[in-house]
């Protein structure tokens, strides 16, 4: 999802690289039937922006998911949910 969510900054002009995006991810295993699986995976998104593009880099997290082949398949049995910090530099 983060590279997706990469691409979804570039086509903003917004520049991702050196350190200006960052993730966290974390399953959330429970057990279900007896048996232990991955219910929800939460990741949270940092991302640096210049002066200016904050609405623009909020508006690519709020719909990368969307575009993202890894995120679409898993969707299916586990819950994904994000969230993200942008800071403007």
């Amino acid at each position: 999802m983060t590279g997706t969510l990469a691409v979804a900054l570039a086509a903003r002009k917004i520049p991702t690289q050196p350190d200006r995006l960052s993730s966290e991810v974390e399953g959330i295993i429970e057990n279900v039937d007896g048996k232990p699986l991955v219910t929800r995976i939460q990741v949270h998104y940092e991302v640096k922006v210049p002066k200016g593009k904050r609405e623009e880099a909020l508006r690519a997290i709020e719909v990368h998911e969307k575009a993202c082949p890894a995120s679409q398949s898993v969707k299916r049995g586990i819950a994904i949910e994000w969230d993200g910090q942008v800071e403007e530099e």
